[in-house]
């Protein structure tokens, strides 16, 4: 199977099963994944989070799935159990379609490194 064509199904497979899980099965967008994997990695589970926290939830999972790109690299955990990043390398220049992808691939990538999906 092509690269892309897997890409495409576990990516799939993974909208279902977030969208179960999370949204009585109304289909999860990115910006919503994102949002979960941040609140995975923070590890606080059972609150709820202000809007600028939010925000900075998102800003940790993206940090959290491009460390694996080298973009980033874990700095340290405040006091707080937030993590911080550091750049390692600038993003490059990306249309919004291959930022999407690059995205998506990460995505599925850290899904498939917690065993959630195949």
């Amino acid at each position: 199977m092509a690269r892309d064509e897997e890409l495409k199904k576990r990516w799939d497979t993974l909208i279902k099963k977030l969208s179960l899980r999370f949204a009585d099965g109304a289909p999860l967008d990115l910006d919503g994944i994102i949002y979960l994997i941040g609140v995975q990695e923070l590890g606080q589970l059972h609150r709820r989070f202000k809007k600028d926290e939010k925000l900075n939830l998102m800003h940790i999972a993206i940090c959290r799935l491009l460390t694996p790109y080298g973009y980033y690299a874990l700095d340290y955990v405040d006091e707080e159990g937030w993590p911080h990043y550091q750049i390692k390398e600038e993003l490059p220049n990306l249309k919004a379609g291959e930022q999407s992808i690059l995205m998506k691939e990460a995505i599925v990538n850290y899904f498939l490194e917690q065993k959630f999906i195949d």
